[in-house]
């Protein structure tokens, strides 16, 4: 069992930045899938950042070249920096290990 706990959402003016954090309860540097999800009202959840070979990330075109995804295997951690936020960006984001999924943290971004 693996416990992963978000934080770092909050609301933010476009244009502006966000760092992300998602803490896992146990080492996950093995573990396929990880990467960072997120869901809008009234939408499916999305995929926003996938690791696919070590440190490297791949990204939908929607937030790629805005958003970045690392991780700290040392800290069992995994970051989501996200700049040029817009408010399509709005949305609960959830980081995933495995089967393993946090609670999410709340991102807003206003016009």
């Amino acid at each position: 069992q693996v416990q992963l706990v978000e934080s770092g959402g909050g609301l933010v003016q476009a244009g502006g930045s966000l760092r992300l954090s998602c803490a896992a309860s146990t080492s996950i540097f093995s573990i396929n899938p990880m990467g960072w999800y997120r869901q809008a009202p009234g939408k499916q959840r999305e995929l926003v950042a996938v690791f696919i070979i070590g440190d490297s990330a791949s990204y939908p075109d929607s937030v790629k070249g805005r958003f970045s995804a690392t991780r700290d295997d040392s800290k069992n951690t995994m970051y989501l920096q996200m700049n040029s936020l817009k408010s399509e960006d709005t949305a609960v984001y959830y980081c995933r290990a495995g089967p393993w999924w946090g609670q999410g943290t709340q991102v807003t971004v206003s016009s």
